[in-house]
């Protein structure tokens, strides 16, 4: 019976790939290329980009992405191997920002007409998965207009903090009318958007994964030898530049630790020119002289992390996942972060790191120096925090989970002769 293979493999392997579902397909109809067509709608490597460009580097044989827009993403995803096309945005849709109202009403048009655009590249694919809420709004009605199932990966807090009303209302809505699936990166990711409406039985939590070996321990003094930084207490911010990712929080508790020196990472990447420029000023509100450096975006993260004491997490809304803060745990670093959103399911307090109140400098300062002032006690909480990420969010894990509910959903489609029906 259709499916039967499908779900002996989950059952007996516990983690499935999905060639057993689609198998019957295969004799009549193979396509070029008969995985996943994966979608982005940014060109930028964020922390969404970079957990996709380990799942698509897992699927490159047989599946291929396309971005919404060109940038460092595309050169990476090809130095992985996997195959990509830009299929470049209008201007209309790429100024949609996730605030929008009125304005994102206006992009209906355009977000139509690439709809109709990547459904052509879609039909060489089996199955969509959008890896951001503008990826989904366009993949999902591709999906729709040739047959294909999407799966939305949503990596994003749908909440009032992040989304305007309208926004939410409406990606909801159409999560629940067009969506096969929808991956959330962690159980405070699923539960804000079923408080938005959507349904809960469309979800699956799949952990970020990060892989381990990247992040090899290393000595602190020769990472900042290597790095020709100066001696003494350094806490590390590692994290896009924007308002709600609350840069300002670290600096503000600087001026409350005159010998502590601060790294921060990251750029503005989606348009928080200002917000960037706002931190310089904060800087030289506090006189903090030459004890913060801003070092841009960087590709040797885990380098800058041996180089801390301490690594800080500093977000003043709740964070969808926390791909920093498992980074930190990961470099052998004890980490302060805020506690709200998906770090509540990476960290415990007082065990595998330091939880504060989000957008509390005065907080903030007290957890950097007493974690300064008990070395000892520093280096329990890393070891332990490190050993926790090793466990549960490695990039092996992130992948088998994947694995299975992509097989879970292709098994599902065979067993609806509709949906099958209106892929041919």
């Amino acid at each position: 019976m259709p499916g039967r293979g499908c779900m002996l493999t989950l059952c007996a392997a516990g983690r499935a790939t999905w060639s057993a579902c689609v198998a019957g397909e295969e004799a009549t109809s193979k396509p070029p290329r008969d995985g996943i067509l994966f979608v982005d709608h940014a060109g930028v490597l964020g922390g969404a980009e970079l957990s996709l460009l380990d799942i698509a580097r897992h699927y490159r044989d047989t599946s291929a992405v396309v971005l919404l827009a060109d940038g460092p993403f595309r050169p990476a995803l090809e130095e992985a191997g996997v195959h990509v096309d830009v299929l470049l945005a209008e201007p209309r849709l790429r100024a949609v920002r996730r605030s929008s109202g009125v304005g994102g009403a206006l992009a209906l048009a355009a977000v139509m007409r690439e709809s109709r655009r990547l459904a052509e590249r879609a039909r060489l694919y089996r199955l969509i998965h959008c890896n951001s809420q503008k990826a989904f709004v366009v993949g999902a009605l591709a999906g729709r207009r040739i047959g294909r199932p999407v799966v939305w990966h949503l990596r994003d807090m749908l909440t009032a903090d992040h989304f305007s009303r309208i926004g939410r209302l409406g990606v909801v809505r159409l999560a629940n009318a067009l969506a096969a699936r929808v991956i959330c990166n962690s159980q405070a990711t699923a539960d804000a958007f079923v408080r938005a409406g959507g349904r809960a039985g469309l979800v699956s939590v799949v952990y970020n994964g990060i892989d381990g070996e990247a992040f090899p321990p290393m000595d602190r003094e020769a990472a900042r030898r290597q790095l020709d930084l100066p001696a003494g207490c350094t806490v590390g911010s590692f994290s896009r530049l924007a308002p709600w990712k609350g840069q300002h929080v670290l600096l503000d508790a600087l001026a409350q630790l005159p010998d502590v020196r601060a790294l921060v990472v990251g750029d503005a990447l989606f348009g928080e020119d200002a917000y960037a420029a706002s931190l310089r000023t904060l800087c030289e509100h506090h006189r903090l002289g030459d004890r913060v450096r801003f070092l841009g975006f960087r590709r040797d993260v885990p380098l800058l992390m041996a180089a801390c004491d301490i690594v800080v997490h500093t977000a003043v809304a709740p964070e969808p996942f926390g791909r920093m803060v498992v980074e930190g745990m990961l470099s052998g670093r004890p980490v302060v972060a805020a506690d709200a959103g998906g770090v509540r399911e990476i960290v415990t307090d007082g065990r595998t790191g330091c939880l504060i109140p989000p957008g509390d400098a005065g907080a903030l300062a007290v957890a950097i120096r007493a974690l300064l002032a008990d070395r000892p006690a520093a280096d329990r909480l890393a070891a332990t925090g490190r050993a926790w990420a090793l466990a549960r969010f490695s990039r092996d894990r992130m992948l088998a989970d994947f694995d299975q509910v992509i097989a879970q959903v292709m098994c599902a489609r065979r067993r609806t002769p509709a949906a099958a029906d209106a892929a041919h």
